[in-house]
């Protein structure tokens, strides 16, 4: 839950509104509803779709989900260090005129007055940006759960260093470079898979 609430926060604060939710998807279809985890991100995935649409210009569909993230965020002021007070007044103001919105005016989101941001992003959390961002523009996702697969494994043996780590959390923070970190990614990925499969045929008969 914290990893996953702190993936869709830095993804919607480098102004993926619309990829945002999918970070906190899987997470809140687990949970049990009316909970304040469930209430939280619930509140959290229509907030940045209100933002969306809002900027999309359709009107009647960001004051609908503002009204019921509002509905949805109620008495979780501070709730696990989320600026929840700032996003509600926020969403009142959407409420109220969602016709003048502009990407830049939507509020940032932070825990404990610190915004996530995936430049800072601990692996986990940038794996599941990366996991989201390669959803949202079509990159090869089987190819970044391997990287991600291969980046864990490497942890695990202590090597902080790895290219599939690196790389990895390149992917989700290099918005200008993603493809070519993705064709990295696919190099790296497809040498590792050659040198397991070379490693399990000296144990053939």
């Amino acid at each position: 839950m914290e990893q996953a609430l702190r993936a869709g926060m830095a993804i919607y604060n480098a102004g993926e509104f619309h990829a945002a939710h999918d970070a906190w998807e899987d997470s809140w279809l687990g949970l049990d509803r009316g909970t304040r985890d469930e209430l939280l991100l619930h509140g959290l995935i229509q907030f940045t779709a209100a933002i969306h649409h809002a900027t999309e210009k359709n009107a009647a569909g960001a004051r609908g989900l503002a009204e019921s993230a509002r509905e949805y965020l109620e008495g979780l002021k501070g709730y696990r260090g989320v600026n929840v007070a700032e996003t509600r007044a926020y969403l009142g103001g959407l409420v109220a005129d969602p016709t003048d919105i502009e990407p830049a005016d939507a509020p940032g989101l932070t825990i404990e007055g610190v915004p996530p941001a995936l430049d800072t992003a601990e692996f986990e959390v940038g794996a599941i940006a990366a996991r989201v961002l390669a959803e949202e523009y079509g990159y090869d996702e089987d190819l970044l759960e391997s990287a991600i697969e291969y980046a864990r494994r490497n942890l695990a043996d202590g090597e902080a260093t790895s290219p599939f780590v690196t790389l990895v959390l390149d992917f989700a923070q290099e918005e200008d470079h993603r493809g070519i970190v993705a064709q990295r990614l696919g190099e790296h990925v497809e040498r590792r898979e050659a040198r397991e499969a070379d490693l399990e045929g000296l144990f053939e008969t």
